[in-house]
């Protein structure tokens, strides 16, 4: 990973759309066991359900790994063994100071995570869920497909050129990037060449500052350079 800095830039948009797992907490742990545990249940390589499961959706993923099965009642069970496990879950660098600084109706969570999943584990972190979210319950077509981070900016009222995504993973990264938004990706999960398509990449969001400005949020952040992203202009 390339983690030389770039000049510091500031973004100026209307509306923040996080996604949860490698941005605002770390729980990978806990979806690590969580998979490991279901693989050896359902036959399947633990090594290939962990890799296949990150940045996807839970449904979505058994689909892939064992397609003769009932997804829907798959996704039941595995959900059972990730809400039981939250232990070495984390809140991320950053995150308490940047989402203090922000204005509750400008920003939500948006994540391959079921609802029930998401509210545990943000509680267990301490961080105040948002009153709607955009989860794995409230989309058809999860990440990468752009059908989530549509949705969180329908949700916030705001068009999706006028929203900053944060992400960790190469399909939330495309999710974003394919919705119109302007991606900002962390290395958190995954190696800084897998997310070339985003506009800006950072280490985490502890360098990020926001100061809310009428109906804009100026944010300022300091990019990791790498000449493999595309430019945003």
């Amino acid at each position: 990973m390339n983690t030389r800095a770039e000049s510091p830039v500031q973004l100026r948009v209307q509306g923040i759309l996080f996604d949860m797992d490698g941005i605002l907490i770390s729980s990978i742990a806990s979806v690590e066991r969580s998979w490991t545990r279901w693989a050896r249940l359902r036959g399947v390589d633990p090594a290939l359900a962990r890799t296949t499961a990150h940045g996807r959706r839970a449904v979505e993923t058994v689909v892939l790994l064992r397609p003769d099965l009932d997804a829907e009642a798959e996704l039941k069970v595995i959900e059972e063994i990730e809400a039981a496990d939250n232990e070495g879950l984390t809140v991320l660098p950053g995150v308490r100071e940047l989402l203090a600084a922000l204005p509750a109706d400008r920003w939500t969570v948006v994540t391959s995570a079921t609802e029930r999943l998401t509210r545990i584990r943000l509680a267990a972190g301490g961080i105040s869920a948002p009153q709607r979210l955009v989860t794995a319950d409230s989309v058809t077509r999860g990440k990468p497909h752009p059908e989530p981070y549509l949705a969180g900016a329908a949700l916030l009222g705001v068009s999706p050129a006028a929203c900053v995504v944060f992400e960790d993973s190469a399909s939330g990264v495309e999710a974003g990037r394919n919705a119109g938004c302007t991606v900002v990706a962390t290395p958190f999960s995954h190696p800084l060449e897998s997310l070339a398509a985003a506009h800006y990449a950072i280490r985490d969001l502890a360098g990020v500052r926001a100061e809310t400005r009428g109906d804009e949020i100026a944010l300022w952040l300091t990019p990791l350079a790498d000449e493999t992203r595309p430019s945003l202009y």
